[in-house]
């Protein structure tokens, strides 16, 4: 391991690859889900995933924080994933750093408000 790299990260606030979440995350998920149960997106209640803005490996300082989570679904209510397609950008590996402009864009265009 790089361990210039590894602090520089840590410095940053990035997590070690592997890093643990929260013992919280799985209660902060559940009340995140009763608050906003619906895709942000579509509308959607079906396949519903809590996604994080800036993803947790780059900010675990955020983890816990619900201005960083939005509410995305996978079931494909428009024909689209909206957690793969928007929250993504279309892989998994990836994170869109405009998630909220590309989510109310989005919502737009599908719902019209």
């Amino acid at each position: 391991m790089d361990i210039i790299k590894t602090i520089t990260d840590r410095v940053q606030g990035k997590a070690l690859k592997g890093e643990k979440r929260s013992s919280d995350w799985t209660k902060v998920r559940k009340k995140f889900l009763v608050e906003h149960p619906k895709c942000f997106i579509c509308g959607s209640n079906n396949k519903i995933e809590v996604h994080h803005k800036v993803p947790f490996n780059l900010a675990p300082d955020l983890e816990l924080n619900p201005d960083n989570l939005i509410s995305l679904c996978e079931n494909k209510k428009y024909g689209i994933n909206c957690h793969l397609l928007v929250g993504h950008l279309g892989n998994y590996k990836r994170f869109n750093p405009n998630i909220m402009i590309d989510a109310t864009t989005w919502k737009l265009k599908l719902t019209g408000g």
